[in-house]
């Protein structure tokens, strides 16, 4: 993937070497969402039967909110020397451009997120933010929080390297921005209220599988609005990373059974399929997940 020359967002908040102590992560209903368990979250909660994203509170719905801190004043931008902040602002950029054209063609106005760099933890509008929960956008404050040494966890331990790979990361936490734009995950709020465990689970796999599709649809405007490009094999390294954070794919390395009532992010091959179903598309008419029983 090449970003070589293309514009840096301004959007970006670096919190990197400051305090983020305070308080514990999110309580169940703390309403981040992410783009997948890792680390302790994977370790403990499989070991123990537990969903992950349960114990991190991750999808919200029930129980109580986590601890909501609103950081005090504007954050400093990155430095102009770190080329990990500056790609990923990159990326961030070319998602500003491609989603206020989809909003402007329907007669609506985009509002870009945030996006923050923290290392460890830090303190977000959903609880407390560790760097173990992954990626993940907080619908509160309208940002996305990231913490770079994740892209090392999805080279070395998911088995997805590669830049395109951390490109489709940022996009789908744009995607769930896109979501709360749109009411979607308002109407989704709401129908998670009404039912239990199992269909809030459901809920939640549909609502990532979307992030999933938007993530696809900036990656096919964006290659023709922005003009970078992508190398061969790059839509590989993105579908891989897709697969490799399918529930199925780490239930099964953790704790070699799937348990499908648990899935909160979709299988493998779902992630994949919605994915290209947008980079093939390049519509957000394609991404709606939640008309039909079959995913």
């Amino acid at each position: 993937m090449r970003m070589d020359g293309q514009d840096e967002s301004s959007n970006v908040e670096d919190v990197r070497g400051m305090s983020g102590g305070g308080g514990g992560g999110f309580g169940i209903g703390g309403r981040g969402i992410g783009l997948g368990s890792v680390a302790v979250a994977l370790v403990a909660g499989w070991i123990f039967g537990i969903n992950p994203l349960t114990i991190l509170g991750l999808m919200g719905g029930g129980g109580g909110g986590g601890q909501v801190v609103q950081q005090q004043g504007p954050a400093p931008a990155p430095p102009k020397n770190d080329a990990g902040a500056r790609f990923v602002s990159q990326v961030l950029r070319s998602t500003e451009v491609v989603w206020t054209d989809v909003f402007r063609e329907s007669g609506k106005t985009y509002q870009p997120p945030k996006l923050v760099l923290f290392n460890q933890q830090w303190p977000t509008a959903c609880g407390q933010g560790e760097s173990a929960m992954g990626p993940f956008y907080c619908p509160n404050d309208q940002k996305v929080y990231i913490d770079l040494s994740f892209y090392d966890t999805l080279a070395r331990k998911l088995g997805a390297p590669g830049q395109f790979a951390q490109a489709y990361v940022v996009a789908h936490e744009v995607g769930h921005h896109v979501q709360n734009q749109l009411g979607i995950m308002q109407k989704v709020d709401a129908m998670r209220g009404r039912g239990g465990e199992a269909q809030a689970n459901a809920l939640s796999v549909r609502v990532e599988l979307q992030a999933d599709c938007f993530a696809g649809v900036w990656a096919k405007r964006s290659q023709q609005e922005n003009g970078w490009r992508l190398d061969a094999g790059d839509i590989e390294t993105a579908l891989n990373a897709a697969a490799q954070i399918g529930d199925d794919t780490l239930q099964r390395k953790s704790r070699g059974t799937i348990v499908p009532e648990t899935f909160t992010h979709g299988t493998s091959a779902q992630r994949v399929s919605w994915f290209k179903r947008g980079v093939e598309s390049g519509s957000v008419d394609r991404c709606n997940t939640f008309e039909g029983r079959d995913l």
